[in-house]
């Protein structure tokens, strides 16, 4: 009834497992609860299958171990090579900016000696171009012309044919070539082909203008020496057209040898030296004319007698006029053509009161009709100095000059002298 009952409300009750163990005459039996069965399974199972996952750890862990080492290994050396590409990298770069910068420094080094150079080159020239200010100046020549110049600077009538003038060669040798660091292009660490091209172009430009500049100077002194060969040239041509001594060395051009080519650094020296021995010509010839009696003794009045055969004003019959005579009236400066020194300086006949200068190498002149005489014997007189004062005096017909040039006693038209003195003027 009871079995019937707990089947009607929970259904049938499970009856607990009885073990039975016998041995021998004992017997003995254990009644096992579902629960307790439940919970040992449960238990066996659970060790089970942890001793089964250790067992697969144990047998695993090496493999997993491994593969997690390789991973390192190689995680490990990618990272040492993108170390090492990159101290390669920091290494090229350091031997490029070491290579540039050694570069930059030998190039900044030359246009420092270049621009040194320069500064030496104008410390010669400065004595030279002051002696050829005074010789040559700014005379024209006929076919020198400027070269072009890449300077912004320089004026645009120097395109057009001219003389170069002292003052413009001297400023070429005196410009400032201002020392300047190029290492600011290279800030960087990273290689920069533009601040190299930069870089680049600044030294060809710097070296451009540096070779600008010597080429100017080269150019502007072969205009000089060629100014003062010319200026030489026309006091010679004006001296031998006259019959006037000359130096018989100018114009020669006895010379010979073997050709050797210029090296490019002996171009400057070369040009200097030409331009030192046209000078050297140019003031022997100067020195030659300025002993001359080319100047005019009384400027500005005008010829009423001239040298050669005339009518004597006193007698009407032919006679030699052995000077030329210039209208003056009483009291007018009249002045030495030339230096000398005064070897005679009073009364002498039919000139009246006289004045005689010696200027060397047997040329003298003379001065007569004097109102005045403001010079002695002996005196030492530059060209232009006053002698005296026209006058009347002697064999006279009215107040005038009478000026001679003789050569070693002998009468010369003075005309030839006044002539000469017209054009060699200019350059002397």
């Amino acid at each position: 009834m009871n079995a019937a009952s707990q089947s009607t409300v929970f259904g049938r009750r499970k009856e607990p497992h009885t073990v039975i163990i016998a041995r021998g005459n004992e017997i003995r039996h254990f009644t096992i609860r579902p629960w307790v069965a439940a919970f040992c399974g449960s238990a066996l199972a659970a060790m089970a299958i942890g001793y089964l996952l250790a067992t697969s750890y144990l047998v695993l862990r090496d493999d997993l171990i491994g593969a997690t080492t390789a991973r390192q290994a190689r995680m490990q050396q990618a990272y040492e090579d993108r170390i090492s590409a990159l101290r390669a990298q920091v290494d090229r770069i350091t031997s490029r900016q070491l290579l540039d910068q050694q570069l930059m420094e030998t190039k900044v080094g030359e246009l420092l000696e270049r621009q040194s150079q320069l500064s030496l080159r104008h410390g010669r020239l400065a004595p030279i171009l002051e002696r050829a200010g005074s010789d040559v100046g700014t005379t024209p020549a006929v076919g020198a012309t400027a070269s072009a110049k890449p300077d912004q600077r320089a004026d645009a009538t120097e395109a057009q044919p001219q003389a170069y003038s002292v003052a413009s060669v001297g400023a070429l040798g005196s410009r400032d070539i201002k020392p300047f660091s190029l290492w600011s292009t290279r800030s960087d660490p990273a290689p920069s082909d533009t601040a190299a091209d930069r870089a680049d172009k600044l030294f060809v430009s710097i070296n451009e203008s540096l070779k600008a500049i010597e080429g100017q100077q080269l150019t502007r002194i072969t205009a000089l020496a060629d100014n003062a060969y010319r200026n030489a040239d026309a006091i010679s041509q004006a001296l031998g057209s006259a019959g006037l001594p000359v130096d018989s060395d100018f114009g020669k051009s006895d010379a010979g040898g073997p050709l050797i080519p210029l090296d490019s650094s002996m171009v400057f020296d070369s040009k200097v030296r030409e331009l030192d021995e046209a000078l050297d010509v140019l003031d022997r010839l100067k020195t030659e004319a300025r002993r001359l009696p080319l100047a005019n003794p009384a400027p500005g009045r005008s010829v009423t007698s001239p040298f050669g055969v005339r009518t004597d004003p006193l007698l009407g019959t032919a006679a030699l006029h052995s000077g030329m005579d210039f209208r003056a009236p009483t009291g007018i400066p009249a002045k030495v053509t030339a230096p000398g020194v005064v070897v005679k300086a009073g009364w002498n006949g039919g000139y009246g009161r006289m004045v005689e200068v010696d200027h060397g190498n047997g040329f003298a002149t003379r001065y007569g009709h004097l109102s005045k005489i403001s010079v002695t014997v002996g005196e030492r007189l530059n060209a232009g100095d006053v002698i005296g004062k026209t006058g009347s005096s002697g064999r006279s017909t009215g107040p005038h000059l009478h000026y001679e040039v003789r050569h070693k006693g002998e009468a010369i038209d003075p005309l030839r002298f006044l002539r000469v003195g017209k054009k060699v003027a200019q350059y002397l």
